[in-house]
């Protein structure tokens, strides 16, 4: 364990509109990873990033401080200039060992999390290993580590009342959409097809709102949440030429640049006037500023959430002791399994060692003995040959063990 590192940027040292500037675009992300792996003699590695954090998730021998993660950071091409870039390296948080595996668990648990009980958490965190390795860029080492990591979830989230009665930056942007007292046939643009926005749009469909049009980068993606709403489904170029007005749009995709700028934001309203919604949960926001500048919006972002999510975190005080007990119990079996499977991977070539010792005993030092034999006495060594050879390699992975766990 003592080479896992983790480099965080997150809601809690760094401004939420500010943590958008870390993102990074998903078109040329494996590339970017697979180029800093080689360069920083990082054995494993994957990057998380939601609408509170941005985390680098890494196995090696490498010391990593300061000056290594700035180092880190520029050759990622963030675009950063290099007073941002030690800005934020300044205010990240550096985990390594026992101490970043203590992170990702309570990452994982939402004990991290803006909302304290959110489910999103995990399945982001398990989408960001999946993704990951299945592009080679982890191994052994990652998937004993995030084993543990759904393990700790899962039983944190059932076995106490984290999330009961659940509060998620989703279920929260839409009170705050719901006490706008939108009609339910107003007219919904959703702007990218994740998690995120078909969460929320679930919520909607619930609440009976009916008129949706969803644009993705992907038409495929639109189409298939389109379907789901009994909406319309266009690619992003599509927002373009829409002409249908609207009363809302909920937007959340991972463009690093705002996607609904003054000029968009003017031929989407079709001449209209009256006062419209925007929830932006996307981090950076898809929202330029100018927007918000020049017309009038009723504007929901993760930013403005933050007072919610500090009252959420004063409900469930009494239930992050008993998510925490849980988190260090699982710490400890990780750490007996880490040895364990050290003692597996160190004795992985016993049998071959022991199959040399055999053959070499049976064709070279004991050749001319054995071939004196009659049949029926070397079948019968045979036999007594391979009891023992199982038996030789079975018994010191079992006593290794044995003695680990006593200690």
């Amino acid at each position: 364990m003592k080479y896992l590192k983790v480099i965080a940027f997150t809601h809690k040292q760094i401004e939420l509109k500010e943590l958008g500037r870390l993102v990074i675009c998903q078109e040329n992300l494996t590339d970017k990873l697979h180029e800093v792996k080689a360069r920083f003699g990082i054995d494993e590695i994957f990057y998380l990033a939601t609408c509170n954090r941005v985390e680098f998730v890494m196995i090696t021998p490498q010391i990593v401080d300061r000056e290594f993660a700035h180092a880190f950071i520029e050759a990622m091409g963030i675009g950063l200039c290099p007073h941002a870039t030690s800005v934020f390296v300044d205010s990240a948080a550096i985990y390594e060992a026992q101490e970043a595996m203590t992170h990702l668990l309570r990452t994982s648990c939402s004990l991290e999390s803006l909302i304290v009980g959110e489910k999103e958490i995990l399945a982001q965190l398990r989408k960001a290993y999946e993704d990951a390795r299945e592009v080679g860029l982890t191994s052994d080492k990652m998937r004993m580590i995030m084993d543990c990591v759904v393990k700790t979830a899962k039983e944190v989230y059932t076995h106490t009342n984290i999330s009961k009665n659940p509060i998620s930056v989703v279920s929260l942007a839409y009170r705050k959409l719901k006490d706008l007292k939108l009609c339910s046939n107003a007219r919904v643009l959703i702007i990218g097809a994740g998690e995120t926005n078909r969460n929320l749009s679930k919520y909607l469909q619930k609440h009976k709102f009916s008129n949706f049009s969803v644009f993705n980068r992907t038409l495929s993606k639109a189409q298939q949440l389109a379907e789901d709403l009994k909406g319309e489904a266009f690619t992003l170029e599509g927002l373009q030429t829409f002409d249908k007005g609207f009363d809302a749009i909920i937007t959340c995709t991972s463009a690093t640049e705002p996607i609904i700028t003054p000029e968009l934001y003017t031929k989407l309203l079709n001449a209209e006037t009256g006062k419209k919604t925007i929830v932006d949960l996307a981090v950076p926001n898809d929202t330029a500023p100018e927007v918000l500048e020049q017309f009038d919006v009723n504007f929901i972002e993760v930013h403005s959430l933050n007072e919610v999510a500090k009252k959420n975190l004063q409900e469930r005080y009494q239930e992050l002791v008993h998510a925490e007990a849980i988190i260090d119990q699982n710490i400890s079996e990780f750490l007996v399994m880490l040895k364990q499977r050290k003692i597996e991977l160190a004795m992985r070539q016993v049998p071959e060692k022991i199959k040399e010792i055999r053959n070499n005993a049976v064709n070279t030092v004991f050749a001319e003995e054995v071939q004196g034999m009659d049949k029926e006495s070397r079948e019968i060594l045979e036999k007594v040959i391979n009891y023992m050879e199982k038996k030789y390699i079975s018994v010191p992975m079992i006593m290794a063990k044995d003695i680990l766990i006593n200690n």
